[in-house]
């Protein structure tokens, strides 16, 4: 019998890249604190929130349970998703003429066997300079709002997007190839 497929998030993004593998699935929201721990890296912050996320959706369903969480990282400190305008501003101006670094924890959980695989992304992306204008015309968009680092690669946040050096699906939130890995230790296979 075929095992249920259950994806670990409500991101609209990650829900699009998995329907447009052909991957027939369920989702559930897992509802977890992203704290980053004192003295934790970046990488170790997004697996463990990956894993957190897994485990929390595998109390109430069964099945092969994916989870990722990703976030983005300027001068090795975690830059989350904007609360508001004004934080968005400060996010793009940040952000602005530099290179970061976006890094996706993936996990894959089997709840039958209890058998968990986790493995990371990274993906350096470099911000074009932005002026002023730029950004408040961005942000009227809304865009920024409920993403990490206040762009979205994948819409209008793609003019911001200079260059992209490694895994394009990592920026969007679910780094496909590095998914089609994990699967094949539970004997699933996308293609």
């Amino acid at each position: 019998m075929k095992k249920k497929i259950i994806l670990a998030s409500s991101s609209p993004r990650r829900i699009k890249i998995l329907r447009e593998l052909g991957i027939r699935f369920k989702r559930s929201s897992p509802n977890i604190v992203e704290t980053q721990n004192k003295g934790e890296t970046p990488r170790h912050f997004a697996v463990r929130c990956s894993i957190d996320k897994a485990k929390t959706v595998a109390e109430k369903k069964s099945g092969i349970i994916i989870a990722a969480d990703t976030i983005v990282v300027l001068d090795n400190k975690v830059i989350g998703k904007p609360k508001n305008r004004k934080d968005a501003v400060r996010i793009l101006k940040k952000i602005s003429g530099k290179t970061h670094t976006v890094i996706t924890g993936i996990t894959v959980l089997d709840t039958e066997t209890g058998r968990l695989k986790s493995d990371y992304e990274e993906t350096k992306v470099v911000i074009a300079k932005l002026t002023m204008t730029e950004i408040n015309c961005y942000i009227n968009t809304y865009e920024p709002l409920d993403k990490a680092g206040a762009y979205a690669a994948q819409g209008k946040g793609a003019v911001l997007v200079e260059k992209v050096h490694g895994d394009f699906f990592n920026v969007v939130g679910l780094p496909v190839f590095k998914l089609n890995k994990l699967l094949k230790f539970f004997n699933i296979n996308l293609i």
